[in-house]
């Protein structure tokens, strides 16, 4: 039995991104005095009491409005009432009740769900103001609860109310063997369309509008070769062009998912190629040590002959020259060529991240690599490679212990790491080695 899910929905700007984070205890949604910041449906796990469960950040709901990013948000809320065991419904005391919330509230009883209707921007503990009673015409089994997403206030209630409602699974451990994803480019490359694929629904909003995508949306999927969760990233652009508020932020949720992803989607648009922009992004990945694949999307759009993939390879592997170790695959978002293909490449990244090599074998290796190429000198003091131990994975880390770090050029710790390599793969994740000189006690990768 899966974790219950709770979904927070109403208008746009009535504070639900302020709530789901206060509840979960970290800054995941988006938070701007804007209405409509947060698009998507927003994933986190919550805990209260020992009890855990799954809380959904949606954006707002316009009932009435025809405007296509709108629709699309409200569609996104419906899928989100939809797949919630528990609703929270969320009205704002300084607007007092609105049509817009009879209307929601109306669609609300329709699911025929749990409603536990809160009534936000009561900041004066203890004092009600007369506009919190007008929420009493809305009509719903359990009374309107009083809370301040700002101060934390009421919180605990609501929470006690969620409890009420869920019914809980007898084991609420961790699930294990779950392999995050982060989906990775510049705007408009097809991060999104990418997803719904995968996942062969529409799970986050697709637009050919640049920069739909805001926050870092996370997306579960479990089929036939495993389990997932795709995190779905705003567009990063160039820094000079990241003007608005609100899109610095999704650089910064971006930055952040990649360093709780496993595995990276660098995702390139085969009309474009790899930009400057994309190798810039590519390097976030590299740097963080994320096994990361290069997808090139909109492969249908380009025209063939025998030679353009080979050709296209060179060109990739030309800008991308510090990731030589990333596979390629080339796939179609709009007609979904190859894509399931990239569920098999995610998981051989992954294996190969987090392999492990003894330091008995190591050695051995290392013995031949030394006898095949001899250690670099200089003024007749000659590089002494003592041992070689794995220290860590995700990315995989190898320390060496040496005579002089001096002497240990770049060109061969190139020459070790391509060793590695062809003896163990590593295929899609980056390797650190460190050099450690006999004696010192400091590292440096």
């Amino acid at each position: 039995m899966p974790k219950p899910t709770v979904a927070i929905v109403g208008r746009p700007n009535v504070g639900k991104s302020t709530l789901f984070n206060k509840i979960i205890g970290e800054r995941r949604s988006i938070v701007e005095d804007t209405p409509g910041v947060t698009r998507d449906r927003i994933y986190a796990e919550a805990e209260w009491c020992g009890k855990k469960f799954l809380l959904i950040d949606t954006g707002g709901i316009e009932p009435k409005s025809e405007d296509t990013i709108l629709k699309q948000m409200r569609n996104q809320a419906e899928i989100a009432i939809a797949t919630a065991n528990v609703i929270v419904f969320m009205c704002d005391v300084r607007a007092g009740l609105v049509a817009d919330d009879r209307d929601i509230a109306i669609m609300l009883k329709k699911s025929g769900k749990p409603i536990i209707p809160i009534i936000n921007k009561v900041d004066r503990v203890g004092e009600l103001p007369y506009e919190f009673y007008e929420f009493y015409e809305l009509g719903f089994e359990r009374e309107p609860i009083a809370v301040s997403s700002l101060h934390g206030t009421g919180s605990g209630d609501l929470l006690d109310a969620i409890l009420e409602e869920c019914d809980f699974p007898d084991d609420t451990a961790d699930d294990e063997g779950v392999i995050n994803v982060a989906v990775i480019g510049k705007p408009n490359a097809g991060k999104s369309s990418i997803i719904n694929r995968m996942c062969a629904e529409e799970r986050v909003i697709v637009s050919d509008v640049a920069g739909t995508t805001r926050d870092a949306v996370d997306t579960r999927v479990e089929n036939e070769y495993g389990v997932y969760n795709f995190i779905d990233t705003a567009g990063i652009r160039r820094q000079a062009k990241v003007e608005d508020r609100i899109e610095k932020f999704s650089v910064i949720r971006a930055n952040m998912a990649v360093e709780r992803a496993d595995v990276c989607l660098l995702m390139i648009d085969a009309g474009d190629g790899v930009t400057e922009q994309d190798e810039r992004i590519a390097g976030l990945a590299h740097e963080a040590g994320k096994a990361c694949i290069i997808v090139i999307n909109k492969w249908d759009s380009i025209d063939k002959d025998n030679s353009t993939t080979n050709s296209y390879n060179k060109k990739v592997r030309t800008a991308l020259s510090y990731m030589p170790y990333a596979p390629i695959i080339y796939v179609s978002a709009l007609t979904g060529q190859r894509v399931m293909g990239i569920y098999e490449l995610i998981n051989k990244v992954y294996e190969q991240s987090r392999k492990r090599i003894s330091t008995g074998t190591l050695n051995d290796l290392l013995n031949d690599a030394t006898t095949r190429v001899q250690p670099p000198s200089d003024k007749g003091r000659r590089l002494k490679i003592y041992y070689m131990t794995q220290t860590s994975v995700a990315p995989p880390t190898f320390v060496i212990f040496c005579n002089s770090e001096e002497l240990f050029h770049f060109s061969y710790r190139r020459y070790i790491e391509n060793c590695l390599r062809d003896a163990f793969g590593f295929e899609g994740t980056p390797i650190r080695i460190i050099i450690r000189q006999k004696g010192d006690d400091s590292t440096r990768a």
